[in-house]
């Protein structure tokens, strides 16, 4: 624990000026961001006596090591930079929202030729219209069902789309009417576009005066008697009638507004969101974060506002915005949302009518929210702690393990053998921290080598990073790996997909309200290590073999702290090394239930990486290697002349012929090709067909799947 005199600035030092501030610990990570009207006044309040502060305040004060500070010319400025900062850095102290899932919304990408309607989930793209978020996926699916009557536009996937325009012949809905078909040119993309338009201004609550212009549009064919487009008509009317009494009208004068409820108790807080477009309800989303930081119901609405429009532009901001208390002070926040939106945005109190008794009910579904996460959360800490409890007895732990990584070899057939590293904390998957591995030091199908091998190099680059941080000053013993790296000379491949995450848990039960990344080790500008924190317990997929390749791993580098065990697929037994029987888990277990789902973890992220690296081999071709060739020329190229046979049949004018060929160009391809064996011809294992092109047909991965591990 710091004492914060011992870091604490002069008081010449800090300017009297709107600004940022940053707290570090003592590993340099940034722990707490905030933001100032006044950094001298602002900084001054954290400085005084500690039984004055907040109980949270002066956990945070006590565990940094150092205040830095960036001046800005406005409030509005250090609004922003408070919001850049939190979302780099991550700091353990801000209070950061969590989504309970995944909200589904629907989409139109009209950054598209053929704009496509569909549900998307995740970042926003740019140039795609947004609309929700939903509850349900089913619920968007059932809304478009009734749009694509009036509105028939495209929803088919890339794939469905080339081959519909291949064959000349529209799929299903272009039959039934519910597809314009720009597929097979029915309307030209103007046409389509202005659909896709349509159809954007009516999601937007521009309902009345379309439904007026179909109703005039059908008076106008009955007077006609064109009594069947007057029909189709009047159910075109009604299916969009159908489609927004989906959403009830709760705002009589159709105002475009998102109102914003906080329930909290000491520990937590909920927030909810309701999206009122054109007077109806257009979307719902919640959030819950742990109270970390000493703060208020206008604090929490004001983290509130930056999580839900700090990445917004445009009419994505709506003109009004209703919200149980103000933020303090009020006006930059306004500014802020006013300058995202681009016109004024009114942020206020709802006093009284609908607005007030709408609040009133997004107030509920907030202290729904919240005691739902309560009961949920506490039903599965108690299940976690019960299985980690259960495996600390099992395998004769003095403590439980609240970080465990388990280790998966995949191959076919000794061919590219890849392995997996995967990371639960406190009984949770911490995806950030995954890992995956290639096998480089020998050729061949040896799980036993390669699991030796592969906790050699992670528990290496642990030694390392200890090393570098002065936390271990001996020299590991033993013969460890020669290059004690992953692929990349880091311990990972460099296509992993993911990001180094979040440090291990360093409490359960009772202390799980304290953060879960205290000690972890940490970069010069805040940012966790990798491999920089070592598991309690490693798990194995595999049996006695493979526990004594793992133990053998540690006892070369000297690490005689981390136990392993391994979890044998035959009977679910588990292994501890040097132990000639293993330990049998009654079937009822939590301990074993989360034991297997480590396992299957492992197992599923080394398949899928071991399948990515078959398929990028078996699609592999020579014009891969021809230096300054990207893919746009070799498409280019194949699409000419059909396949890499008919290619290196070509000569170099031929090739020249090619659009953005040049003659150098040309010339290298052929020198290649020339100098390139040619490879034996696929075949397809399902009919028995020999395929002239390079690369292996689906069924043959098809086939292949049954034999790999």
């Amino acid at each position: 624990m710091a004492d914060p005199s011992s870091y604490r600035p002069k008081p010449g030092q800090i300017p009297d000026s709107p600004g940022v501030y940053k707290f570090r610990d003592e590993h340099g990570r940034v722990i707490y961001v905030g933001k100032a009207k006044s950094l001298r006044q602002r900084l001054a309040n954290y400085f005084q006596d500690l039984a004055g502060l907040h109980p949270r305040t002066r956990t945070m004060v006590t565990t940094a090591a150092a205040v830095e500070w960036t001046v800005v010319s406005t409030e509005v400025e250090a609004l922003q930079l408070e919001y850049t900062w939190i979302k780099e850095f991550d700091p353990r102290f801000n209070v950061k929202y969590r989504d309970d899932k995944s909200y589904p919304y629907l989409a139109v990408t009209l950054n598209e030729e053929f704009p496509r309607v569909q549900v998307m989930r995740g970042a926003k793209k740019k140039g795609v219209r947004y609309f929700g978020p939903y509850g349900h996926a089913w619920a968007i699916r059932e809304t478009v069902d009734l749009m694509l009557r009036v509105f028939p536009v495209r929803t088919c996937s890339a794939g469905v789309f080339k081959r519909s325009a291949q064959i000349g012949r529209p799929c299903l809905l272009g039959y039934i009417g519910k597809c314009s078909a720009p597929c097979v040119g029915r309307v030209s993309a103007e046409e389509h576009h202005e659909l896709a338009e349509e159809f954007c201004d009516f999601m937007a609550g521009r309902t009345g005066a379309y439904i007026r212009r179909l109703e005039r549009r059908m008076q106008e064919a009955a007077e006609e008697m064109e009594y069947e487009r007057a029909a189709r008509l009047r159910d075109d009317i009604g299916a969009l009638k159908r489609a927004m009494e989906k959403s009830a009208v709760v705002l009589a004068d159709a105002t475009d507004a998102d109102l914003i409820a906080v329930a909290e108790d000491e520990l937590e807080a909920a927030v909810q969101i309701f999206h009122v477009r054109g007077g109806r309800v257009r979307g719902q989303r919640g959030w819950v974060t742990d109270k970390v930081e000493a703060v208020t119901t206008s604090g929490l609405v004001e983290h509130a506002l930056q999580q839900l429009y700090g990445e917004e532009r445009g009419d994505a901001v709506p003109k009004e915005v209703l919200v149980p208390a103000l933020p303090e002070p009020v006006e930059p926040i306004a500014q802020w949302l006013s300058e995202r939106r681009g016109s004024q945005v009114s942020l206020r109190i709802p006093q009284r009518g609908d607005k007030k008794d709408l609040m009133a009910t997004v107030g509920r579904n907030a202290q729904q929210a919240l005691a739902l996460h309560k009961t949920k959360r506490a039903s599965d800490l108690t299940t976690r702690s019960r299985a980690l409890e259960e495996i600390a007895e099992a395998l004769g732990l003095d403590a439980v393990p609240l970080r465990i990584e388990c280790f998966d070899i995949s191959h076919l057939q000794g061919d590219d053998v890849v392995a997996s590293m995967v990371v639960f904390e406190d009984g949770l998957a911490r995806k950030s921290e995954y890992r995956r591995f290639q096998i480089k030091t020998f050729q061949g199908q040896d799980d036993v080598r390669s699991m030796h091998e592969v906790i050699g190099r992670r528990f290496k680059r642990y030694l390392q990073e200890k090393q570098k941080s002065g936390e271990w000053t001996e020299e590991p013993a033993g013969n460890a790996p020669a290059d004690g790296t992953g692929v990349n000379g880091s311990g990972v491949t460099p296509d992993t997909g993911v990001t180094p995450g979040s440090g291990p848990v360093t409490a359960l039960a009772d202390d799980l309200e304290t953060d879960p990344l205290a000690g972890r080790p940490t970069d010069e500008d805040g940012r966790p290590k990798r491999f920089a924190y070592p598991p309690q317990l490693v798990v194995v997929d595999g049996g006695a073999p493979q526990v004594a390749a793992a133990r053998r791993a540690l006892d070369e580098l000297g690490i005689d702290d981390v136990a392993v065990c391994g979890l044998a697929k035959r009977l679910e037994e588990v292994w501890l090394p040097e132990d000639d029987d293993p330990v049998v888990l009654p079937r009822s277990s939590e301990g074993l239930y989360l034991l297997q789902r480590v396992r299957d973890e492992a197992h599923r992220f080394a398949i899928t990486y071991q399948r990515s690296k078959r398929t990028k081999r078996l699609k592999s071709s020579p014009l891969d290697a021809v230096a300054g060739l990207g893919d746009t020329r070799r498409q280019a190229l194949l699409k000419h002349f059909g396949s890499v046979k008919k290619l290196r049949a070509a000569t170099v004018d031929e090739i020249c012929e090619v659009p953005g060929v040049g003659r150098k160009t040309a010339e290298t391809v052929a020198a290649a090709l020339a100098g390139a064996a040619p490879s034996a011809p696929a075949v397809n294992t399902a009919t028995g067909e020999i395929i002239e092109d390079d690369g292996a047909p689906p069924a043959a991965l098809s086939a292949e799947r049954g034999q790999e591990r």
